[in-house]
């Protein structure tokens, strides 16, 4: 008990991030104690992994375990409400050719797996564990955390090192109020599982399908046994003035995409309606004596490109080679903890350049219609890929794209370019006959 209550690492939330890094630590010999506040499984959203995570997943031992639970995933699709036209981006097409598919999972069946591996591989876990407060120590000295325990109970924790991997709840940045929010990526999520819901065949078999709407954006993600996880981001004009539920608003959008409602005819809801804030944000100071921030704990972006789950697991990796290190050299960690933080912080710029740019009618136009020139189409598959730590091979396709958007964002403003598919509202739904 000793060992549980003062270890060489505490990891606050096991979700992708807090479970990578408990499990990683672990294996290499360190006493890890890794608590979350629910009991596996649990519902999550995030169920769209990339190529990238793969590797991980293999340095993990799970690799297989997960392919048991996922559907394949080749690629994703980009589906216009406006022109009613749909664009494929097969991984496979991506500059780094390494890995060219992922899986769709269940976040409560993939959560529960990393979980119980990180147990697997010797780390102490408890479920039910709710971490409410922190004190922490002179340098050299152990913090002091404490929780409440699955029967009420008082827990107090004296470890040497933490890693907060509380996602959205953000358990230091908030205490220590250094979060930032992006007033340019203010949007809400309304989300669920269905059943019977049309699914692509062919070769768009497996693909999650992005429809892009008024005022935001659709995912549909297939899952095992006929499920369809359905969720719809929107920004602020998506949902000002509106009245009801949380079914009744997300039911609403949905028979307004042209696209999403088509197929969706005879859908069932399969699941509770979730609702969700869904703003971005970012730790000022991600790291301490002592401690680090990792995956949402330290920051989030809008989940578009399916990058929640990747951005997670590899900060755990990062996190848990800095622990590692620091418990044998505080300095040495101190600046792998930095180099962490600046990582994450790139990462998120190189995705975010993306996203805060969705609902801009030139940059929808060019994700429907993708010119290959300079390896630009293929330069974007290889972000959406998950290939976010920033390459050599990727620099000039990504800036000339870059390049294409600004100037017909500057020729667009002054009425010289030409006419963007993309503009205007989408057409109006046809009640079927």
């Amino acid at each position: 008990m000793q060992n549980t209550l003062e270890p060489d690492v505490l990891v606050i939330g096991g979700g992708p991030a807090g479970s990578t890094a408990a499990a990683l630590l672990a294996r290499q010999g360190r006493q890890v104690t890794l608590v979350e506040k629910e009991s596996h499984p649990r519902f999550h959203i995030g169920e769209s992994l990339l190529p990238r995570n793969l590797d991980i997943l293999e340095r993990l031992g799970v690799l297989e375990a997960v392919r048991g639970i996922g559907v394949h995933k080749p690629g994703a699709e980009f589906v216009s409400d406006r022109t009613g036209r749909s664009c494929a981006f097969p991984f496979a097409l991506a500059l780094d050719r390494e890995r060219t598919h992922a899986w769709q999972v269940r976040r409560s069946e993939f959560d529960r797996l990393l979980f119980a591996n990180a147990g697997r591989l010797g780390a102490t876990t408890m479920e039910r564990t709710r971490v409410t407060d922190i004190r922490f120590a002179a340098p050299g000295e152990r913090a002091t955390v404490t929780a409440e325990g699955p029967e009420g109970e008082t827990l107090t924790f004296r470890p040497r090192y933490l890693l907060d991997a509380s996602g959205r709840d953000t358990f230091l940045a908030g205490r220590l109020k250094v979060k930032t929010s992006n007033k340019y990526n203010n949007t809400a999520a309304s989300y669920a599982h269905f059943r019977n819901v049309e699914r692509r065949d062919g070769e768009l078999d497996g693909y999650i399908s992005i429809h892009l709407a008024e005022d935001g954006w659709f995912w549909l993600i297939p899952l095992p046994g006929d499920v369809m996880s359905v969720g719809f981001v929107g920004n602020q004009a998506a949902w000002k003035g509106r009245k009801g539920s949380a079914q009744d608003l997300f039911l609403q959008r949905i028979a307004s995409s042209p696209t999403v409602a088509a197929r969706m005819r005879n859908a069932e809801i399969a699941s509770e309606i979730y609702a969700t804030a869904n703003y971005s944000y970012r730790a000022r100071q991600g790291n301490g004596q002592g401690y680090l921030m990792i995956g949402d704990a330290y920051g989030f972006v809008d989940p578009m490109f399916s990058t929640g789950v990747l951005m997670a697991m590899t900060a755990g990796e990062l996190g848990a080679k800095a622990a590692h290190c620091w418990l044998d050299d505080p300095v040495r960690g101190q600046r792998l903890a930095d180099r962490t933080n600046r990582e994450l912080a790139r990462a998120m710029d190189r995705i975010s350049w993306l996203i805060y740019r969705v609902n801009d009618p030139v940059m929808r136009s060019l994700f429907m219609a993708p010119k290959n020139t300079l390896w630009m189409r293929d330069g974007i598959i290889n972000m959406l890929a998950g290939n976010l730590r920033g390459s050599w091979r990727a620099a000039v396709p990504i800036l000339s794209f870059k390049a294409v958007y600004h100037t017909f964002s500057a020729l667009h403003r002054v009425g010289l370019g030409p006419k963007m598919p993309e503009e205007g509202p989408p057409p109006a739904l046809v009640p079927a006959e």
